[in-house]
């Protein structure tokens, strides 16, 4: 570990439905919370409801405090390109809106350089434009109490098998119990 550095790191990321994201790396090895919230908009303490007009400037995201001893920030990117289609504009899958957005909200100079040099490097899995937006991080508010661990207690609810329990699989992460927010 580079001196001076914590022994946590967060990064906050949007990539669709917070639900898909924190479903996701909960089960990334190394992560040790996700949070999910709303970033990137201009209305204090938002609500879903609130967000899910489009008119908050926010997006569903989630926060990732990991142990970058265990798992590198370029690791937790490269799962991020994977996850979701960096290529769409406001819309992953059934999910449409500016809250929908993919985006990358950074801590610091050395969180969005590597991000940028990730977002360079995915660029080349896609035939369309990378839309994924980076940002330092304005603000975070957590979600309400029902969205956090949304999938591992609602596992049956449709959104959950029809869209994320796919998602996992095909991630090869479906049949990983959850890491992080257990």
């Amino acid at each position: 570990m580079e001196e001076g550095r914590s022994a946590t790191e967060t990064i906050v990321l949007g990539a669709g439905c917070f639900w898909c994201a924190e479903a996701i790396f909960q089960r990334l090895e190394g992560v040790l919370a996700v949070t999910p919230g709303y970033a990137g908009g201009h209305l204090a303490n938002p609500t879903y409801e609130q967000v899910c007009t489009g008119e908050t400037g926010h997006a569903e995201v989630a926060r990732i405090a990991f142990d970058p001893a265990r798992v590198s920030l370029a690791e937790i990117l490269d799962l991020f390109w994977r996850a979701h289609d960096p290529t769409t504009l406001d819309r992953q899958g059934p999910d449409t809106g500016t809250q929908y957005r993919s985006v990358i909200f950074t801590a610091d100079a050395r969180q969005e350089e590597i991000a940028k040099a990730s977002r360079r490097a995915a660029q080349a899995r896609f035939a369309d434009p990378v839309v994924t937006a980076i940002a330092p991080l304005p603000n975070f508010y957590p979600a309400e109490e029902y969205h956090r661990n949304y999938f591992n207690r609602n596992g049956g609810q449709p959104y959950c098998r029809l869209v994320i329990a796919p998602k996992l699989g095909k991630l090869g992460l479906g049949a990983n119990p959850p890491r992080a927010g257990e």
